[in-house]
């Protein structure tokens, strides 16, 4: 079965040794993803606006996998305040309604950057 490692270019991709996503056969896996823009910086914003970005960012990974959203069967949600999880769950709501993949919402105590409010995993099948 091929595998092949998918980039967007992010400087910390060869520093930390992993690929914006992996697509094995048919299955596509989406690393981590937060919602900072092209220049690396992170998305002006609250939760909901970062969490806007982390998925235009995971579509970015997936269409240079040859796939959409609508292949979307599972995300994982991390965020540093599970209190303001409504912010997080509009947006995602807002790209996901139709597709509904399986998800997970999870608290923890702080991601790479201070800034960062949310970390997104997304798993698809072509």
């Amino acid at each position: 079965m091929s595998r092949q490692l998918i980039s967007t270019g992010s400087k910390w991709e060869p520093i930390i040794g992993y690929s914006r996503a992996v697509k094995v056969g048919n299955q596509i896996f989406v690393s981590g993803t937060t919602g900072t823009n092209a220049e690396g910086k992170v998305a002006q914003g609250d939760l909901e606006a970062q969490t806007k970005q982390a998925i235009l960012n995971i579509q970015t990974g997936l269409e240079k996998a040859g796939a959409t959203l609508a292949h979307v069967v599972r995300t994982r949600m991390y965020m540093t305040n599970i209190r303001e999880w409504e912010k997080a769950a509009r947006a995602h709501g807002e790209f996901f309604k139709d597709i509904r993949p399986a998800t997970a919402m999870v608290e923890v105590s702080k991601l790479i950057d201070p800034e960062m409010l949310i970390e997104i995993e997304a798993d698809a099948v072509i």
